[in-house]
């Protein structure tokens, strides 16, 4: 990808890699390099941060998640975070007296937001 000469190619990995966002935690905030990189009225210039995004995503998305099924028994836990850029959240339950990990939320965020 560091060859990458247009935003098409960027657009088309983070189209397949936002399939997989509830599985990353902070893919939002992970993924705005990228994302910046392909907004109208951008000049395209691959840098290090783009890199740096792009070598992370593709590692957390080729490796096994440590994530649980939901016990619906159980209570859930929603831990939130925001920032002036990106909102997260991950959804987690106690299960078998550790904390597991069901699910991730991340968005990024606007001007007007």
């Amino acid at each position: 990808m560091a060859n990458s000469k247009d935003a098409t190619e960027v657009r088309s990995f983070l189209g397949l890699s936002s399939y997989y966002r509830r599985f990353v935690k902070g893919f939002a905030k992970k993924a705005a390099p990228l994302n910046d990189l392909i907004k109208k009225e951008t000049v395209f210039v691959w840098d290090d941060n783009c890199e740096e995004a792009f070598q992370y995503l593709k590692f957390v998305l080729i490796n096994p998640p440590v994530m649980a099924f939901p016990d619906f028994g159980l209570d859930f836990v929603l831990y939130t975070d925001a920032s002036q850029t990106a909102v997260g959240a991950v959804l987690a339950q106690e299960q078998d007296g550790k904390e597991r990990v069901i699910a991730y939320a991340s968005s990024t965020l606007t001007p007007p937001q």
